[in-house]
């Protein structure tokens, strides 16, 4: 049956849609058009940083010069080439299926930033715009992660909490804006929400988001989390952009 199945529905590229040997895998080309970040990164922001091994830690000098408010962060890929298609096809374009490969690489990518009981929460949307996008891609993203991670360990002790954090205030798009535009826009926009807020304290959290640009958003939700009493805080994104800190 099952190959039955792949006469009929081979496999397809998340990338080019071009035919591939297993589900919501990358072909050939458009793998190497990904811009994944491997090697040694920067333990604040995830850049890639020059030499070193992957078991290292290091920090960028972005981050050493402007520390990040939290404790450790990460990203799967650059946002550009093939990262920037992919972000945008899962924001913009319903193309949900892209949360599945996406999911096994943040695993990855999540791994040293794991503490026992941590909860894992998306940054949150403004519930008009969920409304009119019809789903938090970050939310998403974060669900199938949680999925990942206690599939490829059942004993790992994350705990999915997809509606920790409330966007208390609807911010205008921030593509285009300055950091400090940024920054001022989200300030106070975020909060804990009051029915998690007391299961939280002391709880070691790690934050999700499809892009990392400024660090602002992360920002707000990282102190939105320490105002409530959590432990230490760590975020997570699919892509990030160059000099996003």
């Amino acid at each position: 049956m099952q190959t039955a199945l792949r006469v009929i529905y081979p496999a397809r590229c998340i990338g080019c849609g071009g035919i591939v040997e297993s589900d919501f895998g990358l072909c050939g080309p458009c793998y190497a058009d990904t811009p994944f970040l491997l090697g040694l990164v920067c333990d604040g922001c995830g850049a890639e940083l020059p030499g070193g091994h992957e078991s290292e830690t290091a920090r960028c000098d972005s981050c050493l010069a402007h520390p990040p408010p939290w404790d450790q962060g990460r990203a799967v890929m650059e946002y550009a080439a093939m990262g920037r298609r992919l972000v945008l096809g899962l924001k913009h374009a319903d193309r949900l299926e892209i949360t599945a490969p996406a999911a096994a690489w943040m695993a990855s990518s999540a791994r040293p930033m794991l503490r026992p009981g941590t909860v894992i929460a998306p940054i949150p949307l403004h519930w008009a715009r969920r409304i009119g996008r019809g789903y938090n891609q970050s939310a998403e993203l974060s669900r199938r992660l949680v999925k990942e991670l206690r599939a490829r360990d059942p004993a790992q002790e994350v705990l999915d909490q997809p509606d920790l954090l409330l966007r208390t205030r609807k911010t205008p798009s921030l593509e285009g804006k300055t950091r400090a535009q940024r920054y001022a826009l989200l300030s106070a926009a975020i909060r804990v929400n009051p029915a998690r807020a007391t299961g939280l304290k002391g709880r070691p959290v790690l934050l999700v988001d499809d892009v990392m640009t400024s660090g602002a958003t992360f920002s707000a939700a990282t102190a939105a989390c320490r105002a409530a009493g959590s432990g230490p805080v760590s975020v997570l994104a699919l892509a990030r952009a160059d000099k996003a800190l």
